[in-house]
């Protein structure tokens, strides 16, 4: 049994030991200690302190079909490995869109290189294409960097000890005696030891406690600012806010000029930032409302506690998202959604990094991110204000997803313990598959020259998606064709990129698609959330043309029929169904595959080189097997391909693969992926009979009718139904959904 006593000691053990060991509350000669130990930790202004967030993270590689993409593991949220944070706290990974990852990073090295934020960063693009979620990571992020120690931040406090426990003191503790014993600063005193506790709302720098003149100094001499460093202006220069420069500059006057006298009623804080409590990380929704106000606290009862020579003062507390966002990161959500008016102040704010207030000036250090949608925004550009705002605007496009694998993981943490309900294979990627069809444009042929200007005018989407997604040619080219376009995916990936109706900005929404799957999971017909399930919520919302706006594109040889589009969804989830069920079923093994083909390659080897091959049985020496080659071909081969041409090719391309990989095995089924797949489907067709049979068979096991299998029949429907299981994830209710939908589209006559 717990005892709670003992339970609660250790706990507050625990609690004080990571107190302390975090240096949460400081005297400023303790802070200055800090901050010679790791001067440039202490010395960033906001835009450094989230780029070195992005680095603390880490970066990885992609390869993409734009080329290999920089992809920051901030984005992918390591730090929130629970699933109790909530999507809509904004808890999703962001899933691809790395370009804009490296657009936003790229502008914050631009700000530190300028030593200022002078830019807002401007994210843009069609509803639900993950702007905010980029926005969310990023600030989570944040909050988990500020609780490193790599992250430190630190303001300050003014503390006002009970003059009860001052002896000799004739308002500012002169004597330096709090209860018997001589202190150097009031910063550790305890509650019933201290009159007043004056915070500073703006989070100021503690080092603007330090004139800066001197500070300037210390900043040059401890960091040794240079090309991997650079002090900021806001460091060098930034002065304290209006209320804590009263403070100071009355008691600098209480004290005769002694500034050590000063600082001993300073109380350096490590804080954290934190979206829910809104510090140093906040998101302004397009409310009626201004960002930032003050108010007077000279009735607060701290402030009536102040010694005499500060009750004079008027001292106003600024409040609102500018405040609480300040040395973070402040995201105007819908940006454009306002009236002109209540954001102009931006125009003055972004370039100088002050908002005026009626009595005094708020000196920001932070990074201001919007948002908006492609409407919004075409809108503002017609308009005359756009001009002011455009060199003060960095404008960073967030398409929709167009790679089926980046869509799917959207979905995947989407039902990440929500839906209630076994998950089928495929479930997701039904939905991923549709939304990137719906996102695709017919690519402009007239943009490519001579073969590849057809190809590309043939391309079809459901062939452009499998390019994008997996770098698959179609299986109707050539090798030489399908080399030919491969070579030009960049290009295609890119094509849009200048056109304002860019590929991307219109199709279905990930946030509609969502809507798609929760619907699907309550489907009565179905005990799991099944693929089929999907489907059919989706060729519902296909028919419901007046309420997406998608759905009203005019058809262009294929591109944007999303009606087809479910149909076709269906037939690309069937071939992976198809594929699935014969490999449970044992009927052809992936070792089958392979040693046939590494056979064919062998004798086409010997064929080009006008060799012969050493026969296992006979130990003869013998011509290739021409027989055996063309059977292959007849196979693997498109319509009209020259034999001879096709052989050369295809030892051409082993040939290189070996030169860039001279160590390890070759994988033929990697080289040659569309021939292997054309292979393994040959194979898998002329066996379409038994997968019928051993299909029907499951059937009757899983319904009523397993009494009157035999039991060799009963082993090995359990056989093939335990593959499934371990190979798949199947349960034995979508193993039955996925088998009658498989026999009444493939195997019924």
């Amino acid at each position: 049994m717990v005892d709670s006593l003992r339970y609660l000691k250790t706990v507050g053990d625990q609690v004080q030991r990571a107190f302390l060991d975090n240096k949460t509350i400081l005297a400023f000669q303790e802070y200055m200690e800090a901050f010679l130990e790791a001067p440039r930790v202490h010395a960033r202004d906001g835009a450094r302190y989230i780029r070195d967030s992005l680095d603390y993270y880490g970066t990885e590689i992609v390869q993409k079909p734009g080329g290999p993409e920089r992809r920051f593991k901030i984005f992918d949220r390591p730090f929130d490995q629970s699933a109790s944070i909530q999507e809509g706290e904004g808890g999703a990974p962001v899933s691809g869109l790395e370009d804009v990852q490296n657009a936003i990073y790229r502008i914050l090295n631009s700000f530190v290189r300028a030593g200022r934020v002078n830019k807002l960063i401007l994210l843009h693009g069609p509803n639900g294409s993950a702007k905010s979620s980029l926005v969310a990571a990023l600030q989570r992020g944040l909050e988990d960097y500020s609780r490193k120690e790599a992250g430190a931040l630190y303001r300050f406090n003014w503390i006002f000890p009970s003059e009860k426990l001052v002896k000799g003191s004739i308002g500012f503790g002169e004597g330096k005696v709090v209860g018997g014993q001589r202190v150097e600063s009031y910063a550790h005193l305890e509650g019933e030891q201290v009159d007043a506790r004056i915070a500073c709302e703006m989070k100021d720098h503690p080092l603007f406690l330090i004139p800066r003149g001197e500070r300037q100094r210390l900043l040059a001499d401890a960091c040794k600012p240079g090309d991997d460093f650079q002090l900021a202006a806001g460091v060098l220069e930034g002065e304290l806010c209006h209320k804590c420069r009263q403070i100071y500059a009355a008691l600098l006057q209480s004290y005769n000029g002694d500034v050590l006298k000063v600082l001993r009623h300073v109380q350096v804080e490590r804080f954290y930032l934190s979206r829910r409590y809104m510090i140093g990380a906040v998101t302004v929704e397009p409310q009626m409302s201004v960002d930032a106000d003050y108010r007077q606290i000279t009735h607060d009862r701290s402030h009536g506690a102040l010694p005499g020579a500060l009750q004079n003062l008027a001292l106003y507390e600024p409040y609102g998202p500018l405040v609480s966002g300040n040395r973070g990161v402040i995201e105007f959500s819908d940006l454009l959604k306002r009236p002109l008016d209540h954001y102009k102040y931006l125009l003055g704010t972004v370039e100088t990094g002050i908002a005026r207030m009626s009595h005094f000036l708020l000196h920001l250090d932070s990074v201001l991110i919007a948002s908006s949608n492609e409407k919004h925004l075409s809108a503002f550009k017609e308009m005359g204000d756009f001009a002011s705002f455009k060199g003060r605007i960095e404008l960073v496009r967030v398409p929709y997803l167009r790679r089926v694998s980046e869509e799917q993981r959207v979905y995947e943490h989407r039902l990440a313990g929500t839906i209630g309900k076994h998950v089928a294979p495929h479930a997701t990627f039904v939905a991923a598959h549709w939304a990137v069809l719906t996102r695709l444009k017919k690519p402009v042929a007239d943009r490519y020259k001579g073969d590849l200007r057809k190809l590309v005018d043939h391309l079809t989407p459901l062939e452009k998606a499998r390019l994008y997604d997996q770098g698959e040619a179609p299986d109707r080219l050539s090798s030489q064709q399908a080399k030919e376009l491969k070579k030009h995916l960049q290009d295609l990936w890119r094509e849009s990129d200048s056109y304002p109706n860019y590929e991307g900005r219109s199709g279905a929404s990930a946030r509609e698609v969502k809507t798609v799957i929760s619907n699907a999971a309550q489907n009565p017909d179905y005990k799991c959330l099944t693929p089929q399930a999907v489907l059919e919520e989706l060729e519902a919302l296909t028919r419901d043309k007046s309420v997406y706006e998608f759905l009203q594109q005019e058809v262009v040889d294929g591109y944007h029929d999303h009606e087809e589009f479910v149909r076709q969804t269906e037939g690309v989830y069937l071939d992976l169904l198809d594929d699935e069920v014969r490999e449970a079923m044992g009927l052809v093994s992936e070792k089958q595959y392979r040693e046939l083909f590494e056979k064919y390659v062998l004798h086409v080897l010997a064929w080009t080189r006008g060799e012969r091959l050493r026969n296992k049985h006979t130990g003869d020496a013998e011509r290739p097997d021409e027989e055996m080659m063309a059977q292959t071909e007849g196979i693997v081969m498109a319509s009209g391909e020259d034999r001879r041409e096709f052989r050369r090719a295809l030892i051409s391309t082993v040939g290189a693969h070996r030169l860039d990989h001279p160590e390890g095995e070759i994988d033929y089924s990697q080289i040659f992926p569309d021939l292997f797949r054309r292979l393994r489907d040959h194979f898998f067709d002329e066996r379409k009979r038994t997968l019928r049979k051993n299909s029907e068979r499951v059937l009757r096991y899983l319904g009523e009718e397993r009494a009157q299998l035999s039991s060799k029949d009963v082993e090995a429907v359990e056989k093939m139904l335990q593959a499934m299981r371990d190979q798949h994830g199947y349960c034995e209710n979508c193993a039955r959904d996925a088998l009658v939908l498989l026999l009444g589209r493939r195997y019924m006559d």
